[in-house]
């Protein structure tokens, strides 16, 4: 009797370290996370959707002539076989229109999509207003 082992591979994008600073009533919230590409190929961060958010926008803050501003993205690209870390201050998730599930405390469902058609589902663990 033959046994064929079949070895299961790693899903290409991981995501880590996911979590939503809440901010009082309904002011936007921003998502924090790290994408980690285990695949061979680069692929891009295109859209995300949560059912704590009215609308769930990819954000990238820069400094403009010493001014920090933010500004919508089309997508984030994550090379193959590395990782772009969403952080206070870079590229974030702006969670506009946040409903009550978005409580300090509470996880957040949120899905992450990509470039090559697949996505990516996880929670995202809610802090307070100064990150705890």
């Amino acid at each position: 009797m033959a046994v064929l082992a079949v070895a299961a591979e790693a899903a290409p994008v991981s995501v880590t370290n996911s979590w939503f600073r809440a901010l009082p009533g309904k002011l936007p919230a921003a998502g924090y996370f790290t994408l980690n590409n285990n695949g061979r190929t680069p692929v891009a961060l295109t859209g995300a959707q949560s059912t704590g958010c009215g609308m769930l926008m990819l954000h990238m803050t820069h400094n403009m002539g010493g001014m920090m501003q933010m500004m919508e993205v089309d997508q984030v690209e994550v090379p193959a076989g590395g990782s772009v870390t969403f952080a206070p201050g870079g590229y974030h998730l702006m969670c506009t229109n946040p409903t009550a599930a978005l409580t300090a405390g509470a996880k957040l469902p949120v899905t992450l999509h990509f470039s090559d058609g697949s996505q990516v589902s996880t929670h995202f663990a809610v802090r307070n207003a100064s990150g705890h």
